[in-house]
């Protein structure tokens, strides 16, 4: 069938909610991760409904048009990038909050919702959902579903796949299946819901999510920054810190080029040459107690330490590492990587990426969630497209990452840039059984073709 006849089908299904506009087209190409698709779709689905969501996926089932459903577009690995030939199916307009409950500590939200909106909904209710993605501002609960998203919280509180009960997830060929359970505890059968997290939009589409909730704590949270002269010792501090035995709820570490490059973007005093950082926050009621504790680790290990316990200067503090992705997009285009190792062994991560900065003639600016060992080195450079040379450092990294005990992505999912070396990680055997699991949900592979399970050569970045 062509083109022409799908958008057809489409419209007369679902009206002016089929966009073709060229500008639309050319946005719904590309995410944040400086890759785009080929060309652009053939139409954007603007869907308002579950309905608009089964219609548009029942009219492509049947005529094999491939679907990429789409969110706010923040992602950063090229999972939801559309391209020629096929309906980019955007959750956007589906917004709201269907359901609160304090008692039940759960929230049921539609997939287009921003994480910052449902944070401040929640907080009238004493409420909070607790994935903190940087991006909670611009990204969506669907979104940070679809990539399994994690944020500066996750070291004490999980990541997204810890704070869903459940979705409603539509397959490609336009049924619905409620998944999961409305009750803390639930081990019926496979657990398709965890599957679904972070399956980036290969496995249907989710409607719908059932959130796990935390109440508000009243006690003000404690603040540390720790300048450290170099990177390595900021890492083996943030170690110490976990091999303590304390749990603080945030500690993100900024090299040295990343802090100077957000003290720049933020007018505020350039940190003296080779300064790395450390921001650590404590909550809870023993908060105040386990501040102390860490500053005195985090001085143990060479750190300039300073405290706070006001609430408003604490989030100044944690302000300056949230500016990172403004400020390494004032120097470029950016390949924001996105790494995992042991803890333990983040400053031996730190050693290699220092390396290959050597190696390849770069400078790799990196911040890391610290308390659990996510590092995410961006890679700077002119244009549209990722250069050879910097495929060729990111290899390198990923290597590093596995030889070390690590992962590909912590957070940001597979999507089209890492699918070359996603083999590697899992080994023939799981990969191939993925692959089989994927086509049980969607048998004529039209969810989100050409991600994460494309044939290892050929592989196109």
């Amino acid at each position: 069938m062509s083109d022409a006849e799908v958008i057809g089908q489409l419209r007369a299904a679902l009206g002016q909610r089929v966009d073709t506009s060229a500008a639309t087209l050319e946005d719904a190409r590309a995410d944040r991760s400086g890759h785009a698709s080929a060309g652009p779709p053939l139409a954007v689905v603007h869907a308002e409904s579950v309905a608009d969501v089964q219609e548009t996926l029942r009219i492509a089932h049947a005529t094999r048009t491939p679907v990429v459903t789409r969110g706010a577009g923040t992602g950063l690995a090229g999972a939801a990038n559309a391209g020629p030939g096929e309906i980019a199916l955007s959750t956007l307009r589906m917004d709201g909050i269907t359901e609160i409950r304090p008692d039940d500590l759960l929230a049921v939200v539609q997939p287009g919702i921003l994480g910052g909106d449902l944070s401040r909904a929640l907080a009238a209710h004493g409420l909070w959902w607790a994935p903190d993605p940087a991006s909670r501002e611009i990204s969506t609960v669907g979104g940070n579903i679809a990539t399994g998203a994690g944020g500066l919280l996750c070291a004490k509180y999980g990541v997204v796949r810890d704070a869903v009960l459940g979705v409603d997830l539509v397959l490609a060929d336009g049924r619905l299946l409620r998944l999961g359970h409305r009750s803390v505890k639930g081990v019926t059968g496979l657990d398709l819901t965890s599957l679904v997290i972070g399956s980036e939009g290969i496995l249907g589409v989710v409607v719908s999510a059932t959130l796990k909730l935390r109440r508000l704590q009243d006690d003000p949270p404690c603040t540390i920054v720790a300048s450290f002269p170099r990177v390595r010792d900021a890492a083996s501090a943030s170690a110490a810190v976990t091999a303590s035995g304390i749990q603080p709820a945030i500690m993100e570490l900024m090299d040295a080029t990343s802090l100077a490059a957000v003290h720049a973007l933020l007018d505020l005093p350039a940190p003296a040459p080779g300064t790395a950082q450390l921001t650590v926050q404590t909550d809870g009621p023993a908060a105040a107690d386990e501040a102390d504790r860490i500053a005195a680790t985090l001085r143990s290990a060479g750190g300039t330490v300073s405290l706070t316990r006001d609430r408003e200067e604490g989030e100044r503090l944690l302000a300056i590492r949230r500016a990172m992705h403004p400020a390494m997009a004032a120097l470029g285009t950016t390949l924001i990587e996105d790494v995992s190792v042991p803890r333990s062994a983040l400053p031996a991560m730190f050693d290699e990426i220092a390396r290959i900065e050597r190696d390849h003639g770069l400078t790799i600016p990196t911040v890391a969630h610290a308390g659990d060992g996510n590092l995410h080195p961006n890679f700077i450079f002119d244009g549209p497209d990722v250069p050879p040379g910097i495929w060729s450092a990111a290899d390198d990294l990923f290597r590093a990452a596995i030889r070390l005990g690590g992962t590909l992505t912590g957070e940001h999912g597979i999507g089209t840039l890492k699918s070359r070396w996603l083999a590697e990680e899992l080994g023939e055997d799981q990969w191939d059984l993925q692959r089989r699991i994927a086509r049980a949900f969607d048998p004529e592979g039209i969810l989100n073709p050409g991600k994460v399970f494309t044939e290892r050569e050929g592989a196109d970045a």
